[in-house]
C-alpha cells in the first residue's frame, strides 16, 4: 500500500471524504459532528495522507497540529471495499510513526459515543490511545469520547522492548 500526502484536489480523496462527512452528520447531533470538510482540510496545519492499492483509494487520515509538540487526528476513514482489511491499522501506524519522526510528544482524537464508532474507538484502544478529558476547543459532550497517546512514552516503550 502507498500512502502519501495529498494536496486533496482528486474526485476519490473528494468523494470518501464526502462519505465521511455524510455518516458523522448521519449518527451524531450536528453540534456533536467535528468532521472537517475538504476546504478546512486544506489548512496549512493539517498534512493530509491517503492509501492507494494498485490505484484504487483505500482510505485517508489527517494529522492537525494544535501545538509544537500536540497533533490531533482527524478525518480518519477506509473506503467500504476495503473495510476489516488492515487499511486503518496501516494509516494510523503510520501517522503516528509521521508525527513521532516530527518531534510531536502527544497525538489526540475525538471520537463518537455511538456503537458506529465502536471498532475505530478499539482500534484506537489497540494502539495504546487512552480515554481523556476534551483537549484544544472541546468541550464535554456526551456523544464525544477524547483520546490520547503520549508519543514519548511510546517510543519508550518501543525501544525497552527492542532491547529484552
Amino acid at each position: 500500500m502507498d500512502i502519501k500526502i495529498d494536496d486533496l484536489s482528486g474526485i476519490e480523496v473528494i468523494k470518501l471524504l464526502n462519505e465521511h462527512l455524510s455518516d458523522m452528520h448521519a449518527t451524531s447531533p450536528p453540534e456533536s459532528a467535528h468532521a472537517l470538510d475538504v476546504d478546512a482540510l486544506k489548512s496549512p496545519d493539517i498534512t493530509f495522507f491517503s492509501a492507494w492499492l494498485g490505484g484504487d483509494l483505500q482510505g485517508c487520515l489527517a494529522i492537525k497540529q494544535l501545538t509544537p509538540q500536540h497533533v490531533e487526528l482527524k478525518s480518519m476513514r477506509t473506503s467500504n471495499s476495503s473495510r476489516k482489511s488492515g487499511v486503518a491499522t496501516k494509516l494510523l501506524t503510520h501517522a503516528i510513526n509521521f508525527a513521532s519522526d516530527k518531534g510531536y510528544q502527544k497525538v489526540s482524537l475525538e471520537t463518537g459515543t455511538h456503537e458506529f464508532f465502536l471498532p475505530a474507538r478499539n482500534l484506537y484502544e489497540k494502539f495504546g490511545f487512552t480515554y481523556c478529558e476534551p483537549f484544544s476547543d472541546y468541550k464535554t459532550d456526551p456523544h464525544s469520547h477524547f483520546m490520547t497517546l503520549d508519543l514519548v512514552e511510546k517510543s519508550y516503550n518501543k525501544s525497552k522492548h527492542q532491547t529484552n
